[in-house]
Formats: structure tokens, C-alpha cells, sequence
């Protein structure tokens, strides 16, 4: 074949080439959609609804088209991800689908709902102890203990203690709940380190997002130094990551008081979140 040859077939093979490596690209993320879609069309087992009517009121308040799809987000949650009993604990299906429907909670109505970095779900029969070191000022480091409910890992862990996950699903409006707490982590997370700024759409509304969060967290830190009571828990003046997890327990558990005390974060929320429990 003459050059010339060539050189005409080139504009025909181009076309074909760019398909074939879009289509290698593509191969993963068609198979998880697809795989996840066939856990969707799976009905909800009826041992998990009874696990949800008796251990989580927060799901019966929900209206009908966010309940299915909580089930169907805690199925594809449950098909792919690991959960791990630590301390002699051995995981139950009552505890998976406990976790998994409350954290997916914060996926409701999103079109690609996963925790892109969670890798397992690891469950203490009790409050862990978590050693750490810190910086003691003087060149050198202290260890310090602390007893946990729950942490969130950049690796993709979500440690959490089985009694404080059962309390947390058992009182659906004290504004605490430590599976929502570690997965809004979770999401924070995917964007890097936890620093109060999960992924939200658009560059004004990121700004927006920045703005409010940012005069919120400061306000608490001053009602705080002023001694002055307030909604929003001490624990989330501790930084920007911690004050995004806080008020995501708030926004879910108390929506009627958030808004009122803090409007403005509670729509950021609500745009972050892309749902409304006020309606539920």
C-alpha cells in the first residue's frame, strides 16, 4: 500500500482508535455500574426491613421513594464493602445493615452514590482506646490516649463501636450519631485530607460553601471563648473537618433547629447533601 494509501485511511482508523481506548477506559466503571445495578434489582431481604423497623425509627420517617432508595444504596454498600469485628466481635448481618442504612443517609439522591475511598468498616464490641502522638512544644512528642465511638480513615477505614452505632440509630432527634459523624469524614475525605470541604458542584457554590463554613466555625469558636451556650456541640470548634461532621449529625438528626439557629448553613448543607429532612 503507497503512502498516499495510508495517509487516507488515517483520518478512518482515528475515529476507531479513539473508541477502543475510550472503551478500555471505560470497561471498570461500566462494570461496577453495571454490577451495581443488579444489586439494585435485588428486593431488600425481609430479616433487614425488620432490622431497620426495630432498630432505626429515623427510617419510617422517611418518605417512600428516600426509604427505597436508602435500601438500595445500603445493598450496593453491603455487596462491596467489608466489615471487620475487632476485639473478639463477631459481625452480624443486624449490625451490617445497620451501618450501612445509616450511612447511606448521606447518599441519598446523588447519581453516583458510593464512599469512593471506603475500603472496610471495622466494629468494636465497645468505645476503642486510640494512642497518639503529640508535639509537646519542646522538640519532642507525648503520648496521649483517648476512648473513641468512631474514627475515619484517609485509607478508606471506618472504625466504629457497635454499642455507640445502636445508640446512635436508636434516638433518631439528640443530634448524635456516630455512623453519620465518620462518614461525612468519608466523604470529606475524597477530596484529600479531611479539612470541612467535601466535593460540592460548581465553583461559586464551592465558594459560597467556603464562606459560610468558614464564619460559622469561627462564630462557635467565639460563642465558645464567650461561654455562651449554643446548638452546635463544643466538639466541633475542634477544627473545619470536625465542625462539617458535627453539623452534618445536626442537619440530619434536629433539621428543624439547624434552620432556624443557622439558616445559612443549614441550605449549605442541604446543597451538599442535595435533600431536605425538613420535609420528612
Amino acid at each position: 500500500m503507497s503512502d498516499w494509501a495510508h495517509l487516507l485511511l488515517l483520518p478512518l482508523l482515528l475515529p476507531l482508535l479513539v473508541l477502543t481506548i475510550s472503551a478500555w477506559l471505560a470497561g471498570p466503571w461500566l462494570a461496577t455500574q453495571w454490577r451495581r445495578a443488579r444489586v439494585r434489582r435485588q428486593p431488600f431481604p425481609l430479616a433487614w426491613r425488620e432490622v431497620l423497623r426495630q432498630r432505626m425509627p429515623a427510617f419510617r420517617t422517611l418518605p417512600a421513594d428516600l426509604q427505597l432508595q436508602l435500601k438500595k444504596q445500603a445493598q450496593v454498600l453491603l455487596s462491596e464493602v467489608p466489615f471487620i469485628g475487632c476485639n473478639g466481635l463477631v459481625v452480624t448481618s443486624e449490625m451490617r445493615v445497620l451501618v450501612a442504612a445509616q450511612a447511606a443517609l448521606l447518599l441519598l439522591n446523588r447519581r453516583s452514590a458510593s464512599f469512593r475511598n471506603l475500603r472496610q468498616v471495622l466494629l468494636y464490641p465497645e468505645p476503642f482506646i486510640v494512642a497518639r502522638a503529640v508535639p509537646n512544644g519542646l522538640g519532642l512528642t507525648d503520648e496521649t490516649r483517648r476512648v473513641l465511638s468512631g474514627e475515619s480513615w484517609q485509607q478508606g477505614q471506618v472504625v466504629l463501636s457497635w454499642p455507640d452505632v445502636l445508640a446512635g440509630a436508636a434516638v433518631p432527634d439528640d443530634g448524635h450519631n456516630v455512623v453519620i459523624h465518620e462518614f461525612a469524614h468519608q466523604l470529606d475525605q475524597e477530596t484529600g485530607s479531611a479539612n470541612g470541604a467535601p466535593y460540592v458542584q460548581g465553583r461559586s457554590a464551592r465558594v459560597r460553601w467556603a464562606a459560610t463554613m468558614q464564619a460559622e466555625f469561627e462564630a462557635l469558636q467565639q460563642r465558645l471563648a464567650q461561654g455562651r451556650p449554643g446548638l452546635i456541640d463544643a466538639y466541633g470548634a475542634t477544627d473545619p473537618a470536625e465542625f462539617f461532621a458535627v453539623t452534618s449529625e445536626l442537619f440530619f438528626e434536629r433539621p428543624q433547629a439547624l434552620a432556624a439557629a443557622h439558616p445559612q448553613l443549614f441550605r449549605e448543607l442541604a446543597g451538599c447533601y442535595r435533600t431536605n429532612p425538613l420535609s420528612w
